[in-house]
């Protein structure tokens, strides 16, 4: 019975934690849209979520970590990809499928955040600069995932190629997914047309990845 109590309370705790995170992140991402990120301050995102400066700085370390929270799975999300192919598929086509679901899926991580919170990411050059190192990152982890793919070395130049136009490909389509909802264009639009922009992009790299790292 015990042990049932404490794992119902740490299971509350928990609850609480992200209930509070959620709380923080959702006040913080309001007065960025409203005030603009650079002019907002930690002290004025705590007295609206009602809790300690202090407790702001625990849930997230950094300013900009309130607005990209889901930055760990951005990162992750190619080498997860390539890691994940089926038999027989190339990395190329594994990205591509999963590129063409989340535009499917039209899924904020892939950049349809909408225009408001579109428009203060590219209104605030801290949080720009942050998207690029993102992408940054993203691209040395699937570089890693092709290592491992072939049993190669990262550092190997064809690798570094491969994971450079694979990742430069994304960037570009997130960077188009941007430019379309700041257009003002809606999801669905945006969609439509990212989805055959796509294909012509990774149709250009299949004469050379087509058949690289095949599962």
């Amino acid at each position: 019975m015990e042990a049932g109590s404490d794992t119902a309370q740490l299971g509350l705790r928990e609850a609480k934690k992200q209930e509070t995170r959620q709380l923080i992140s959702d006040h913080a991402t309001r007065l960025f849209i409203e005030r603009g990120f650079e002019e907002t301050t930690i002290a004025e995102i705590a007295a609206a979520a009602r809790v300690a400066k202090k407790t702001v700085t625990n849930y997230f370390a950094r300013k900009e970590d309130l607005v990209l929270d889901h930055q760990d799975e951005f990162v992750a999300a190619l080498a997860r990809t390539v890691a994940a192919r089926s038999p027989g598929e190339s990395a190329l086509a594994s990205l591509r499928r999963a590129f063409e679901a989340t535009v499917a899926a039209q899924d904020p991580v892939a950049g349809f955040a909408g225009p408001d919170f579109t428009r203060m990411i590219a209104g605030s050059p801290t949080l720009s600069a942050c998207l690029r190192g993102l992408h940054d990152q993203r691209e040395q982890a699937l570089a890693e995932a092709l290592a491992d793919a072939v049993g190669g070395q990262r550092s190997d130049i064809t690798i570094r190629t491969a994971a450079g136009l694979l990742g430069s490909v994304h960037r570009i389509l997130f960077q188009r997914i941007q430019e379309l909802t700041l257009a003002g264009n809606t999801n669905d639009e945006i969609a439509g047309a990212v989805a055959g922009e796509a294909a012509r992009a990774f149709d250009l790299l299949e004469p050379a990845l087509g058949d690289y790292a095949v599962a």
